[in-house]
């Protein structure tokens, strides 16, 4: 059995050699269209494989020229489409692909778009639309020309170009007639205030007490002691008049210690007198004097100020129609300021009085001078115990503050450096200095030649045909205080709430004084709605005459 067994194994390994020596065969057709693999033995059935054909067929050729019959048309279509329209030259697979295929994602490149449009975008920046071209009046508008006329690229541009350009003429044309009416606005006189001034005038020609003597008999001393504080305001202005007066009073630690005088002109002295004598404000009292009461204002005294308020030229130039002849290519701050600048109060001697303060008061020694449109929000009495170490005005410079709109004056903000007698005598770099609420040394004034060298350098301006400054009262009092200012502290005086919609609401109420400089007085309908109430809070509403005249609280 054994034998047998290692005899049975030794035929099947013969058999298995034979089979893996079997020979395999290749047949391959003489058309090379087929091969067959099979072994001598049969073991391997036949492996058929067929491959390619050397030539194409009769259906293939005859698909293949379909679908060019179908794409060929197509290509000659959108080709012809894009001539007719006139769209940019296609030099490439890529501008091909985008007219053609909208959804091939190899179409799609930023970078190559963005220079496509930064090309229109620069061409049509060196050319217009032609002249009667139509310019669309809104985007809309534009949307629906452009959809009925498919219009090309650079087209749009043009268009779009046009129509920003068009809106910019009309809103600087808006702002230019902005300004105009608000300088109109600011110079004229409200129906309310001049129906006040009216009415206090006639009561005061036929009710007595309204001419009672400010201040009574027995505290006309004050008038001229220096233990007390003396407040000097000038103005034509009733309602703000009380506006002013009511504020610092009421804020005053010290109100017993207050003295106002009010120094008004000829024509409103009926008026003004008649509100402090009706409205006493105890216990600090209040004067008003009318610019005619003073002995010294002569024409002797004050010659070149009546020659600026003679002279038919200033007088025509303050007076006369103030858009004639003005430059409408300016922008439209630039022209707000220049009107502003022509406004009649700057040749009124009411407004040039500050100058005058040692010989208007030759007794007092010193004073605090506010202008009509602040506000006192504070205890002012402070003010008279600052040093001025020898100088004569104590005021708030005007080139470096928290609010740099308001806080960046120089004097080449106000002086034409271009004409030579400024250029050769002053510093373009100087600080400029506020008007507004100042603290004067009467005492150290009279030992200067400020007055003179005032009036020097109007006479200056007036021989130069108005043209070394913008006109106003601050410019020569810049020159004049040059070298005798003391700066205080800038929050003693905030300005800018009467051009400066955004001024700082936090700045506005720590302030001592807030100033309305400007053109949007609080008592103009053009004032400055989140401004005002820091004003009206001083308004007496429930007075019979401003009620009878309706003034309102706004």
């Amino acid at each position: 059995m054994p034998v047998a067994r290692r005899s049975g194994r030794s035929q099947g390994f013969l058999r298995g050699r034979r089979h893996r020596s079997a020979k395999m065969q290749v047949h391959i057709s003489p058309s090379m269209r087929r091969i067959t693999i099979s072994t001598s033995n049969g073991f391997l059935d036949p492996l058929k494989i067929k491959v390619a054909a050397r030539y194409l067929s009769h259906r293939c050729l005859f698909w293949s020229i379909l679908f060019l019959a179908f794409l060929l048309p197509f290509i000659f279509i959108t080709t012809a489409l894009i001539t007719l329209e006139e769209v940019n030259k296609c030099s490439s697979m890529y501008c091909l692909g985008r007219k053609i295929g909208p959804k091939l994602h190899w179409r799609s490149d930023p970078t190559r778009q963005s220079r496509h449009v930064h090309s229109i975008v620069m061409q049509a920046s060196k050319s217009d639309l032609p002249a009667g071209e139509n310019v669309p009046e809104s985007f809309s508008e534009f949307v629906a020309e452009v959809e009925a006329n498919r219009y090309d690229g650079k087209t749009c541009i043009l268009k779009l170009k046009a129509m920003l350009e068009l809106q910019e003429q009309r809103t600087r044309t808006a702002k230019l007639q902005e300004a105009v009416y608000r300088h109109f606005a600011s110079s004229g006189i409200p129906k309310s205030m001049h129906c006040l001034a009216l009415k206090l005038t006639a009561e005061y020609s036929s009710n007595a007490n309204a001419r009672r003597e400010l201040p009574s008999p027995e505290l006309t001393y004050r008038l001229t002691d220096h233990s007390f504080h003396h407040f000097v305001l000038a103005t034509d202005n009733v309602l703000a008049a009380s506006v002013v007066v009511s504020s610092v009073i009421r804020n005053s630690a010290q109100p017993q210690k207050v003295v106002f005088h009010v120094v008004t002109d000829k024509k409103t002295y009926a008026a003004m007198h008649a509100w402090f004598a009706l409205n006493p404000l105890p216990p600090a009292i209040v004067e008003v004097k009318s610019l005619h009461q003073f002995e010294w204002l002569t024409k002797d005294n004050i010659p070149v100020l009546e020659a600026m308020e003679n002279h038919s030229d200033i007088r025509r130039y303050y007076h006369g129609d103030h858009t004639a002849g003005a430059d409408l290519n300016v922008s439209p701050t630039i022209l707000a300021s220049r009107l502003q600048a022509r406004s009649p109060k700057y040749i009124s001697i009411l407004n040039h009085l500050r100058i005058y303060l040692p010989e208007l008061f030759p007794e007092l020694d010193k004073v605090v001078f506010l202008d009509d449109d602040v506000v006192a929000q504070k205890d002012l009495s402070p003010l008279f115990g600052i040093d001025l170490n020898g100088r004569v005005n104590g005021a708030v410079e005007t080139c470096r503050g928290e609010d740099p709109y308001v806080m960046s004056k120089r004097f080449k903000t106000y002086f034409n450096f271009s004409h030579p007698l400024i250029a050769n005598h002053f510093d373009p770099e100087k600080c400029a200095w506020a008007y507004g609420m100042n603290v004067f040394d009467l005492q150290a004034w009279r030992r200067t030649d400020i007055t003179k060298t005032y009036h020097y350098w109007q006479k200056q301006n007036l021989n130069s045909n108005l043209t070394l400054w913008r006109l106003g009262t601050l410019p020569p009092a810049l020159i004049a205080f040059d070298g005798y200012v003391y700066p205080i502290d800038s929050q003693w005086h905030m300005l800018g709430l009467g051009y400066h919609v955004k001024s700082n609401l936090d700045s506005v109420q720590k302030a001592a004084v807030i100033h309305y400089n400007g053109q949007a007085k609080p008592w103009l309908d053009i004032g400055f709605s989140v401004l005002r109430p820091f004003w009206t809070k001083y308004v007496n509403y429930s007075n019979e005459f401003i009620r009878r005249c309706n003034i309102l609280e706004t």
